[in-house]
């Protein structure tokens, strides 16, 4: 299951008057730690922000899932509720998600959120959709991975003799 961490990004940007103003921008990361949310921001961040930037602030998102349309640029929190039927007492439990989707507006945000999701098997309803401040979201991209190990005589530790 994907970790979604919400981090904060402030630096400055020039103005139409060519003056400084500080910005703060909010960016939607995959990934396993807060430090490699962190790593990711500075390794992405870096080619596309002139100048020194700081990041202000990494929190655990409660988004379980993006969908992205390229013909839209603004993302949209999505509350998506549906029920389940609880395996020990057999009553229902309400179970509340959120999502996030890009669109122009709100009504394609429903629109797209209903056909992200037709292939849900439960019925849901969507209580609730807000635009987010979201700026733009990195997923987990497995290229930027480390390095492979160098050529050598390598082993796994199991199955290392012991002396």
């Amino acid at each position: 299951m994907r970790t979604w961490f919400l981090c904060k990004v402030k630096y400055a940007k020039e103005n139409e008057q060519g003056l400084l103003k500080s910005i703060s921008e909010q960016y939607l990361v995959d990934a396993v730690s807060f430090t490699e949310a962190e790593a990711i921001l500075y390794d992405r961040l870096g080619s596309q922000i002139r100048g020194d930037f700081q990041v202000t602030g990494i929190s655990k998102s409660n988004i379980v899932d993006v969908f992205f349309y390229e013909d839209a640029d603004i993302w949209h929190k999505c509350k998506i509720t549906y029920l389940v039927a609880d395996g020990d007492s057999g009553k229902e439990k309400k179970v509340t998600q959120y999502m996030i989707v890009t669109a122009e507006d709100v009504k394609q945000a429903y629109d797209r959120i209903q056909e992200s999701l037709s292939n849900m098997l439960v019925s849901f309803r969507v209580p609730d959709i807000t635009e987010s401040p979201i700026v733009e979201v990195f997923n987990y991209d497995s290229e930027l991975e480390s390095e492979p190990l160098p050529e050598g005589n390598f082993r796994p530790v199991d199955q290392e003799e012991e002396d």
